[in-house]
């Protein structure tokens, strides 16, 4: 009788321990929720909902994108972080809820280096730099000379204060020497109406805002603010290659899902992110909207990406003294 009850606990115990294996072989059983951490209509949301579509037949589910949008894309990130971790929602996640944040906001209830389990690496938008052609510069020298000539003649438009575009201008004056004044506007809009109408002088703004506005000549193109030039203006000079080197300012997307999500079930969704971002459809999306697709796309490779970007912008933002309540 000792030896069958040694037996069955030993079995039960075997089960139990198999129960995760067999559970991630068979996901996924029901729609995933892919959570959007922004408002519906934006560059996010929509390359989010293209790729959605697309995911739904190498998972065998429905992905459903659900906007969960505030604080900078913090309550978004933080539901996801705080789910249950298998595999059923998950963060289509920014340079700002996956690098930014964590340095900027005084309060956070992730952190983005360990509270999620990394699945892909999408790409990254760049972003330009555009002055007012009002501004006597055409490239980055004759830009940086001016603004030391002239040290309050110059200002930048952002987003608002923490932005991606507010700190992209706090990184140029480390590296310019140069302290060319914050404008911050309740948005990208508003900003870029200023911009044109010549109450600011510049502006670092992503490449698919910015490039009719560069083909018009109602604003001109100083240089890329990214690592790599881009197919749609490929004759434009990177910052970097203008003298800035190592700038880089692109925002970056990722997938993740919560902190424990089972290995089988990351690598599921890796495969599948992989397979959708090879859709002839989503690369002519990819191209429209000026996003360059990573190079690395392996969970690995954006968990160290995710380690970089948050110890470059820690650096910035502490030595700027920036912070959001």
């Amino acid at each position: 009788m000792k030896k069958l009850l040694t037996t069955f606990v030993l079995s039960a115990a075997a089960l139990i321990g198999a129960a995760p294996a067999v559970a991630s072989a068979e996901y996924p059983t029901q729609p995933i929720r892919l959570v959007v951490p922004f408002p519906p209509g934006g560059p996010t949301d929509a390359l989010a909902r293209r790729l959605a579509e697309s995911l739904a037949k190498p998972l065998g589910q429905p992905v459903i994108v659900e906007n969960k949008a505030g604080a900078g894309g913090n309550i978004g990130s933080e539901f996801v972080a705080n789910a249950k971790p298998d595999g059923y929602t998950i963060l289509f996640g920014t340079s700002g809820p996956l690098a930014i944040n964590i340095s900027l906001y005084k309060k956070q209830g992730y952190d983005p280096r360990t509270s999620f389990a990394p699945i892909a690496r999408i790409g990254h938008l760049p972003n330009i730099l555009v002055v007012n052609p009002k501004v006597p510069a055409t490239n980055l020298k004759e830009l940086i000379d001016y603004a030391k000539k002239h040290p309050d003649g110059l200002s930048y438009a952002s987003s608002g204060n923490g932005a991606s575009s507010h700190l992209a201008g706090v990184l140029f004056n480390n590296m310019a020497g140069t302290n060319i004044l914050h404008v911050p506007y309740r948005g990208t809009g508003p900003a870029l109406n200023d911009l044109l109408g010549g109450q600011v002088s510049m502006a670092f703004t992503d490449i698919l805002t910015a490039l009719p506005h560069v083909k018009s000549g109602t604003l001109r193109a100083i240089g890329l603010a990214s690592a790599d030039r881009s197919a749609a203006l490929p004759e434009l000079a990177t910052l970097s290659e203008q003298g800035l080197s190592g700038y880089d300012v692109s925002v970056f997307f990722g997938i993740v899902a919560p902190k424990g999500t089972p290995a089988p079930v990351v690598d599921k969704l890796n495969a599948a992110f992989n397979q959708a971002m090879s859709d002839p459809t989503i690369k002519e999306v990819l191209a429209h909207q000026g996003i360059v697709r990573a190079d690395d796309t392996t969970p690995e490779g954006l968990g160290k990406f995710i380690d970089s970007e948050v110890d470059k912008w820690a650096t910035v933002i502490k030595n700027a003294n920036i912070s959001v309540n």
